[in-house]
C-alpha cells in the first residue's frame, strides 16, 4: 500500500536529483521514508536519496519497491505549479501509479523493480577533508571550471585550510579560492582529487544554490556530496569516482 500527499516543488527537487544521473530507478517505500538509491550505467556517479514521511502533507506505505521511468514522472510532476499538491497512490493490481494534481488525473505505468540496475552500495569511506559551502559557491566554481576544462580539480590546501576548485585547459587555468572567511566551515586535511566535469555539473544542476554543501574529499578518492531538500526532511548524497592521474 502507498498514498501520500506532496508538493509539487518537493517532489520535483527530489526526482530531479536523481534523473541528473539516471533515466528509471527503484523507489523504495519504507514506512517512515521514500528513499532511492542508483548508479549510472558508466559506474561513476551515485546518488542516494531519502525523503521523510515528514516531508509530505501526508504519507502511508507498508513497505514495498516499485520501478519507475523518472523522465515521464518528472513529465507529470511538471504540469503542477510550485504551490499545487500531488496526490500519489499506487494501485497494486495494476502496478500503475495513479497520479491527480488540481483536477488532472495521470495514470502511470510502473516498471518492474527487477529489470531495473542494482541499487549500488554506497561506501563509507574516510575521506580527511571536510568542507561546508554555499551551494552559489560550488556553482561558480563549475561554471568557471568549464570555460576551460572538460576536468576538474577539487583540493584543499592544509596550510591555509583554503579549498580550491581549479581547471587547467590548453591555454588558460581556473582557480576559484576559498578560505575558511568563504565557507561555512571546514576540517582541512591532505585533498586532492580530479573529477569528470560533465558528471559534476550533471549534479550540480540539482543542488540549490542556497543549499548548505558538504563536501567530503580525499587523495585521488571519490567525492561526496551532501545537501538537504524539503526544509531538511530530505537528504541526498552524491559519490563521483576520481580520475585517477599517473606520474
Amino acid at each position: 500500500m502507498f498514498k501520500a500527499i506532496v508538493s509539487a516543488a518537493t517532489l520535483r527537487d527530489a526526482l530531479d536529483s536523481v534523473s541528473v544521473l539516471v533515466d528509471e530507478c527503484k523507489i523504495r517505500l519504507n514506512e517512515e521514508s521514500l528513499s532511492i538509491r542508483a548508479v549510472d550505467p558508466a559506474n561513476v556517479g551515485m546518488v542516494d536519496l531519502t525523503l521523510d514521511a515528514a516531508a509530505f502533507e501526508s504519507y502511508e506505505a507498508h513497505g514495498g519497491v516499485i520501478g519507475v521511468n523518472l523522465s515521464r514522472l518528472e513529465e507529470v510532476a511538471g504540469m503542477a505549479g510550485a504551490g499545487d499538491l500531488i496526490h500519489l497512490t499506487l494501485d497494486e493490481e495494476t502496478r500503475k501509479l495513479n497520479i491527480r494534481i488540481d483536477g488532472l488525473s495521470y495514470t502511470l505505468a510502473l516498471i518492474d523493480p527487477d529489470s531495473i540496475r542494482q541499487e549500488p552500495d554506497i561506501p563509507d569511506l574516510d575521506l580527511a577533508a571536510n568542507i561546508v559551502l554555499e551551494g552559489t559557491h560550488l556553482d561558480r566554481g563549475i561554471k568557471a571550471a568549464d570555460m576551460v576544462s572538460d576536468h576538474i580539480r577539487l583540493r584543499v590546501d592544509g596550510a591555509e585550510e583554503t579549498f580550491h576548485i581549479e581547471a587547467e585547459g590548453d591555454t588558460d587555468d581556473v582557480d576559484l579560492s576559498l578560505p575558511p572567511a568563504d565557507l561555512i566551515s571546514i576540517e582541512a586535511g591532505a585533498a586532492d582529487s580530479l573529477f569528470s566535469l560533465d558528471y559534476l555539473k550533471d549534479m550540480n544542476k540539482a543542488i540549490p544554490t542556497d543549499a548548505e554543501v558538504t563536501v567530503e574529499l580525499g587523495e585521488e578518492f571519490p567525492v561526496k556530496l551532501h545537501y538537504q531538500i524539503a526544509e531538511g526532511m530530505g537528504t541526498i548524497t552524491y559519490m563521483l569516482a576520481p580520475r585517477i592521474q599517473s606520474d
